[in-house]
């Protein structure tokens, strides 16, 4: 797995927060395995510091516990996490679609579009970094059209708990997502927000069985443990 250049982006916890969690979603890290924080600043070029305040906060996240005396510690994967966190995304990210096709804009529209194509054409390439980097932009600019900033806010703080960098590697998913994407575009196209609402819902809910079978082949989720 190759290593980031970390030490020339800003936010370094939030970076080494995003490496740890990609990690642990795919197999890496297994559970019941300690996190070395020097072991990890050394493999990843940065202090110390930065690595803890990640730990700490995929600690809060529910992806770590730490263990007095022995560090931080990887907690299972269950089914009902990822069920969970799909089912609250659908319902948020429903809601916001609908509040962006009652105000989106001719521009913001055509933004979405083109980060729409981008996207399909990372996935055609099998460009998994820029896949995820282009499907979060495409929905932050549902979520900025929303103009709803706490609902937005609430919204990214959910998908922190969800493995984005992983779905490019599910089987089937980008097919699936891209005709989801079509589909909310279309209803924001006709400002129908009930539409928007329905695609969206059903685009983030959809995730949660293909993710799940994902996992529990890589052996990151018990196929028994709910």
């Amino acid at each position: 797995m190759s290593v980031p250049d970390f030490p020339a982006r800003s936010q370094l916890s939030e970076d080494v927060a995003r490496f740890v969690r990609k990690r642990i979603f795919n197999g890496d890290y297994a559970a019941g395995e300690y996190v070395r924080l020097d072991q990890l600043a050394a493999e990843l070029g940065v202090s110390v510091t930065p690595i803890r305040e990640a730990l700490f906060g995929l600690r809060a996240e529910g992806l770590l516990d730490q263990q007095p005396h022995r560090g931080f510690v990887v907690l299972p994967v269950t089914q009902r996490d990822i069920t969970d966190v799909s089912d609250v995304q659908a319902h948020i990210g429903g809601e916001l679609a609908a509040r962006a096709a009652a105000g989106i804009t001719d521009d913001q529209l055509r933004e979405l579009e083109d980060i729409q194509q981008q996207l399909e054409s990372a996935y055609a390439r099998d460009d998994e970094e820029a896949a995820v980097r282009l499907n979060h932009e495409f929905h932050r600019a549902i979520n900025v059209a929303a103009d709803s900033p706490k609902l937005a806010q609430l919204m990214y703080q959910i998908t922190r708990y969800a493995p984005e960098s992983v779905f490019p590697t599910v089987s089937g998913w980008p097919a699936k997502s891209t005709r989801h994407h079509r589909a909310v575009l279309a209803a924001l196209a006709k400002r129908d927000g009930e539409l928007a609402r329905t695609a969206m819902a059903e685009h983030l809910a959809a995730g949660a069985v293909p993710m799940i079978e994902h996992l529990v082949e890589r052996g990151v989720v018990n196929q028994d443990r709910m």
